[in-house]
């Protein structure tokens, strides 16, 4: 199956979506098999949409606190970190890393 196949029956399914987020999902759901001829099966195209979806949640939420977490640390002027703060700028880089293997198939190297 083709990403425009893919994106014509996600169009299909869910006329209430934008481009941009059929686009995003086609991408999400693409990169999460090797074989996409299996988006064919409505059931495998809804049980990967549904764990795409299930992931992007998550890692948006992760994101979302680690930078309420970053912006309470930043002042104006320069700072020295404490080991929580270090630990915490960890976590943005493993978050970040997260978010790119959505869209990637590679694993960040974080």
């Amino acid at each position: 199956m083709s990403c425009h196949e893919l994106a014509e029956r996600l169009s299909t399914l869910r006329p209430d979506l934008t481009p941009l987020e059929i686009a995003r999902l086609c991408l999400m759901l693409l990169n999460s098999t090797s074989d996409p001829s299996v988006f064919a099966d409505d059931r495998q195209l809804s049980r990967a949409w549904q764990t795409a979806s299930f992931r992007l949640e998550t890692a948006t939420d992760q994101h979302a606190a680690v930078v309420s977490e970053l912006n309470a640390m930043i002042g104006d002027s320069p700072i020295e970190f404490s080991p929580d703060q270090l630990w915490a700028l960890m976590r943005a880089l493993k978050v970040q890393g997260q978010m790119l293997e959505l869209y990637t198939r590679e694993a960040a190297l974080v």
